[in-house]
């Protein structure tokens, strides 16, 4: 019986050479995106921040039913609430804050490489990555730029306006921004980007 011939896999160095760069135009419209998604953000904060500040009760900012000093939009289920965090999501800031701001430094340079270099047949990923980034970056603005609430700090806290609260399940969701939303949307899809590379190599290899 004649031996079955074994199609040597393609290294991961290999896969890379035989998918698209991306054009200097490609990656300008990443960064593009990048800049606007930021600017978002920041905008967003500011204008809810002052917006919300200069409303004094009771048109302005009240307690719900559940104790949350927050501002109504669509009754107890979504609203706006002041809050600066000087750590991370979910309340996770045992860590020395110099250590999240430098590692949120490491992160934004590293994404930053990361979406010059994803290719073009990449769309979910480099869409991930371009969603990511922009969070990591303005979430690190804050930190960098504003000034520091607590004495003693040396980096600023993070602004934080968008309030859920699922009165069904009586859960409050961690109050977020746009830069949250971003960093979450873009983990959804490099997760279903992931999903995706080993069907879209298979189809590659068949032509």
């Amino acid at each position: 019986m004649a031996e079955q011939a074994i199609e040597p896999q393609a290294t991961p160095e290999a896969q890379a050479a035989i998918e698209p760069r991306a054009t200097s135009a490609q990656i300008g419209v990443r960064f593009a995106i990048v800049a606007f998604l930021i600017a978002l953000d920041l905008w967003s904060k500011s204008a809810v921040f002052e917006w919300l500040q200069s409303r004094p009760p009771p048109e302005g900012m009240a307690y719900d039913t559940h104790g949350h000093h927050r501002y109504p939009i669509f009754g107890e289920w979504f609203g706006f609430m002041l809050s600066w965090n000087p750590g991370m999501a979910w309340g996770f800031d045992k860590l020395p804050t110099w250590l999240l701001v430098g590692g949120r430094c490491g992160a934004v340079a590293f994404l930053a490489w990361l979406v010059a270099r994803s290719s073009p047949a990449r769309r979910a990923m480099t869409a991930a990555l371009v969603l990511i980034l922009s969070g990591a970056a303005g979430n690190l603005y804050d930190n960098l730029f504003m000034e520091p609430r607590r004495q003693g700090a040396r980096f600023g806290e993070v602004r934080d306006f968008l309030d859920v609260y699922f009165t069904g399940f009586n859960w409050h969701f961690p109050t977020f921004n746009v830069a949250d939303a971003c960093i979450t949307v873009g983990a959804v899809f490099l997760i279903g980007a992931s999903f995706l590379a080993p069907k879209a190599h298979a189809d590659a290899q068949r032509r």
